[in-house]
């Protein structure tokens, strides 16, 4: 995943209204399973009212995701089902989508409401601004104080942050990259520090 990938970068509600029924979908980023549903438990208590609560979800993002969903008391594979197929199609991770349907007496049929989901869903996309999420990895640095500056100076040269920085008999730092980056600050630190401070994976 050298590029990243895309995720929501707010949180959006759109509204439809299909022979008399509302359908209010919501947008937002969900960067794990557990965020997900306490997300998805704040948007139930938000909206009490609501007949169903429809939902779907995509945590990370190609070989890596795990998905979700549920059709929340609608008739099996008419609502859950297509939403998670419109964030398939999206190209967008950590995601989750929150339709809550108000019904209001009129039936719309299984074809009716698979086209009520689906729309209601790719709406709320088209509406949708995203950033890229990039791969990031955490490193540990242990080093004796002689290299302390030289060290930190590389980490702020390969847009490294630094999270935390234990004093001892030796110096730890913990910092973060983005995997690319990371790659290049490991090669040079190699041959700036002559092989006496290597990173060590701590993801």
């Amino acid at each position: 995943m050298p590029d990243g990938y895309l995720i929501p970068a707010e949180t959006v509600t759109t509204e439809i209204v299909i022979r008399k029924s509302r359908f209010l979908t919501t947008i937002q980023l969900a960067p794990t399973v557990a965020e997900a549903r306490h997300r998805l438990a704040e948007l139930r208590s938000r909206l009490p009212a609501a007949n169903h609560h429809v939902y779907a979800f995509r945590v990370g993002f190609g070989n890596s995701v795990t998905e979700g969903m549920s059709d929340d008391g609608e008739p099996t594979g008419t609502a859950g089902p297509p939403t998670l197929a419109v964030l398939r199609g999206s190209g967008i991770g950590d995601i989750l989508l929150v339709t809550a349907r108000f019904f209001d007496g009129t039936k719309l049929g299984a074809g009716g409401l698979v086209r009520a989901y689906t729309e209601s869903a790719q709406e709320a996309l088209r509406k949708l601004k995203t950033e890229r999420k990039v791969d990031r990895k955490t490193v540990g640095l242990e080093m004796p104080y002689s290299l302390y500056n030289i060290v930190r100076r590389m980490i702020d040269a390969h847009n490294g942050m630094i999270e935390d920085e234990e004093f001892g008999a030796e110096i730890l730092v913990i910092a973060r990259f983005v995997t690319n980056d990371l790659n290049c600050f490991a090669i040079e630190l190699r041959e700036r520090t002559a092989g006496a401070v290597l990173p060590v994976d701590l993801d």
